[in-house]
């Protein structure tokens, strides 16, 4: 599955990777990863302060926000940088086959397993494992995870022997677990065990100036990648800002790259993004504004005064002549019973608009 790489920047202070738990920060990013919110800021403290420890993180966050990033973040911030970071992805492996993913194989185990084959907690020995959608393992699956957590040891499928694991473990979803919990659908004591720290991700609509830099990052990026000379409109930046980006990250990721490639002008413009940009409404001119305010005062004052055109007239502090001149002005008929020019009676109306 394509991950965002959005997040991921070149810095030239991060740290060296002889120096675990030092991860490089800046005030627009942590460790390559852009942000500069407050929101943002305080979830890479968060991360500083555990990614040199060996506790579980749950990181949460919708589709396209950049949660397996995170998990890599905290992997390449810790002393276990020089060691695998393997990610599963829990919902995209068949489930008859994520048992054996997991935890692997002796040889002559089932029907096809030839050769002995280690499974991802294995690979990820003294590294991390980043367990993506955790929601998506069967219960069955879920004990054994739970075990491992406990223990920190696996056995193969078809083995005996019980291995030692040095692994981190990390995990991941889109979802509310406690609701994933109360529907049975993830054991009570597995949840408690994944979120020893919880780490939230907001949806890019809420990042706010996080948006133009990441749009900025990956139009850098794609620029050079396509030797493109382009740049955002004016335009395209209010769209960018404006977009609700229910895709998150990804979406906007794609969308520059898009609009990288497409484009055949020295300027992106909101079409190149894909991004469709509501029409603005009608500006009114000074006498038009001027227009629609007079009438509707007079119309409500119709209304009051049940139709009494001198009455109107004296509560709006104008002679009766001058309202007549109003009235033919903005073809209003003044009849007894007003209810306004689009009343529901109209045998009742004190004002009818010629107009209409």
């Amino acid at each position: 599955m394509h991950k965002p790489a959005m997040l991921r920047v070149a810095s030239d202070n991060r740290s060296s990777p002889d120096a675990p738990g030092s991860p490089a920060s800046s005030p627009t990013g942590f460790n390559g990863i852009v942000g500069a919110t407050p929101g943002m800021r305080e979830i890479f403290s968060t991360v500083a302060l555990v990614a040199d420890t060996e506790v579980t993180v749950l990181v949460q966050g919708e589709t396209g926000t950049g949660k397996e990033l995170l998990a890599r973040s905290i992997h390449d911030a810790s002393r276990r940088r020089r060691a695998a970071f393997v990610p599963i992805n829990c919902g995209a492996i068949p489930e008859g086959l994520l048992e054996a993913e997991l935890f692997g194989h002796e040889k002559g185990a089932y029907t096809g397993a030839h050769v002995q084959r280690k499974g991802k907690l294995e690979l990820a020995d003294g590294g991390t494992v980043f367990f993506d959608e955790i929601v998506e393992l069967r219960l069955p699956l879920q004990v054994k995870l739970l075990r491992f957590l406990q223990e920190r040891e696996v056995e193969r499928i078809g083995g005996r022997q019980r291995l030692p694991i040095d692994t981190r473990v990390i995990a991941a979803t889109n979802k509310d677990l406690k609701a994933e919990v109360a529907a049975g659908r993830l054991r009570e004591d597995l949840y408690f065990r994944l979120s020893v720290v919880t780490v939230v991700l907001p949806p890019l609509r809420e990042r706010g100036e996080d948006i133009g830099l990441l749009a900025y990052e990956f139009l850098r990026r794609d620029a050079r990648r396509y030797g493109k000379s382009v740049q955002f409109s004016a335009a395209a930046m209010d769209a960018i800002a404006k977009h609700p980006w229910p895709g998150n990250i990804r979406e906007l990721e794609n969308a520059v790259q898009r609009a990288v490639i497409l484009t055949v002008d020295r300027l992106i413009q909101p079409a190149d993004l894909g991004i469709a940009t509501a029409e603005l409404p009608k500006r009114l001119s000074l006498r038009e504004a001027r227009s629609r305010v007079e009438r509707q005062l007079i119309v409500e004052a119709l209304m009051r005064s049940n139709g009494n055109i001198s009455q109107a007239a004296l509560e709006l502090g104008i002679s009766r002549p001058t309202m007549h001149d109003l009235l033919n002005k903005h073809h209003i008929v003044a009849t007894n019973g007003f209810r306004g020019p689009r009343g529901s009676n109209p045998a009742r109306r004190l004002a009818v608009d010629r107009s209409e």
